[in-house]
């Protein structure tokens, strides 16, 4: 059921009846199908499923990257439905942060100026930018690298910088689309004990993944086919039968 106001409902995540049509030349594709999806605050969600069954969409519902064709939408305490492209990129800077699987640091900012710019939009003060951002570099083990560019850095690096970015305004909620999916397998199960820590301190993180093995450690496990989330049951059956 819908809410009226601009209160989410008890989860800080939540989807009502979201439906996604978009509009090709070969006529109407309809990628959400009526998804409904409660997350509470501090889970750690892996949400899987076949390339072009709707993951990247659905993330992108939750960031207010895109908006639905119909159904509500309610993050962090607000109805993402109801305010214009303005006041969604305002709030996301606020409480969303995005990491991406292809890092997206802007070449010609060192790495402590990628992590400070977030908070250029937040009306955070010059000096405590600064300050903010190293606390960040030194939590994700980068101090050493805050002034060189991204091109000077290896990719595992990098991926931590762009965590640190994606925390810089201390978001609510943190989503990830594969952003293991360009690292080696020492880096990404270093950034999977990142992600695991802020659950611990009470970040709610959302992770789009084609890997199985890690989805199976993240404790909720959503998956999308053909536009609709499977049941749990069939979702521990496939990952059951992964192992064996």
């Amino acid at each position: 059921m819908s809410n009226g106001n601009n209160e989410q409902p008890n989860s800080v995540i939540s989807l009502q009846s979201v439906e996604k049509i978009y509009k090709t030349k070969a006529g109407p594709l309809r990628v959400l199908k009526g998804v409904d999806l409660e997350i509470k605050e501090g889970e750690f969600v892996a949400i899987v499923g076949p390339s072009g069954s709707g993951k990247s969409t659905l993330i992108n519902m939750i960031t207010g990257i895109d908006r639905p064709t119909s159904g509500e939408v309610f993050v962090a305490g607000q109805r993402l439905t109801k305010l214009s492209e303005n006041q969604v990129a305002k709030w996301r800077g606020r409480n969303v942060g995005v990491v991406f699987q292809f890092f997206q640091l802007l070449p010609t900012l060192t790495v402590i100026e990628n992590v400070m710019m977030p908070m250029h939009y937040t009306g955070t003060f010059q000096g405590q930018r600064k300050e903010r951002a190293m606390e960040l570099l030194e939590m994700v083990d980068l101090p050493d690298v805050a002034h060189k560019y991204p091109s000077q850095i290896s990719g595992g690096q990098q991926q931590r910088a762009a965590i640190a970015r994606a925390l810089a305004n201390n978001p609510k909620v943190l989503v990830g689309d594969e952003p293991t999916g360009n690292l080696d397998v020492v880096s990404a199960g270093l950034m999977f004990a990142m992600f695991e820590d802020l659950v611990k301190q009470g970040t709610t993180i959302v992770m789009v993944t084609h890997d199985r093995d890690l989805a199976g450690q993240i404790p909720r496990v959503e998956e999308v086919r053909d536009g609709q989330l499977m049941s749990q049951e069939a979702i521990d059956q496939r990952l059951v039968a992964g192992r064996q």
